[in-house]
């Protein structure tokens, strides 16, 4: 079986070499840039319709942790603001994306989701969020980011670093299918376009096992399953860590 992967698996990184090499000469990703949130903004609210009660019941926890001041919210990989919906009322948002054409997607989300108050919006990547305080932020979110970066232990890091002593990281991300079944087989073999074609995102990475190695005082984690993009999507880890 690891023979056959391994086959289909070249045949695909064959078939996507044009990309590769579009990839290489640095022309793919302003392209792919410029793209991707117009499509982003489409696929986000068949997104939030499947895993819209998983965002509710996650998010509706989201004011245990506010200071005196209010909530302030710091999301990594912001997208086109699909999270403003399940946020409380009066909370203050920064968010940060490496991609800055999200931002006219980001500041309609914002117009239309008035409890919801935008302060920033800092084109940086979740490795490195300097222009962000540390221990200034009371909650910081990620959905279905984890899968695209290229350093999950730096983004837990800085995640850390940013929240406030008794903050807390919510995220809802996807995970590799188990080892034994097929749905893990096919997704190692299309990893290699997939990634050109999902913004980075890799359909094999484990980020369970980050999160369990990450230094928060308290992790809750709890696995579910919602089947997404082709089916090729099925189990996901949802919960929170306190710093």
């Amino acid at each position: 079986m690891a023979l056959v992967r391994f086959v289909l698996r070249s045949v695909v990184e064959i078939l996507v070499l044009p990309v590769t090499i579009l990839q290489y000469i640095g022309m793919w990703d302003p392209l792919y840039k410029r793209f991707f949130p117009h499509v982003m903004s489409r696929v986000t609210v068949t997104l939030n319709k499947k895993m819209g009660k998983v965002k509710k019941e996650l998010f509706d926890k989201l004011p245990d942790f506010a200071s005196s001041s209010g909530l302030t919210i710091l999301e990594v990989g912001c997208g086109t603001g699909a999270n403003f919906h399940f946020y409380p009322w009066g909370c203050k948002v920064t968010c940060v994306d490496p991609n800055p054409n999200f931002e006219g997607f980001l500041r309609q989300s914002d117009t239309e989701n008035k409890h919801v108050k935008l302060e920033t919006f800092i084109q940086a990547s979740g490795e490195d969020m300097h222009q962000v305080a540390s221990g200034s932020i009371d909650v910081v979110v990620c959905t279905l980011v984890l899968c695209s970066v290229r350093n999950i232990d730096l983004v837990l890091k800085e995640i850390i670093r940013v929240l406030r002593p008794g903050g807390a990281f919510f995220f809802i991300e996807h995970v590799v299918a188990e080892k034994t079944g097929w749905l893990n087989f096919f997704q190692h073999v299309l990893q290699p376009a997939w990634r050109y074609f999902g913004d980075g995102c890799s359909l094999t990475k484990d980020t369970g096992t980050n999160l369990e190695k990450a230094k928060f005082s308290e992790l809750n984690l709890k696995y579910t399953t919602e089947r997404l993009a082709f089916n090729l999507i099925h189990d996901h880890i949802v919960g929170y860590g306190v710093k």
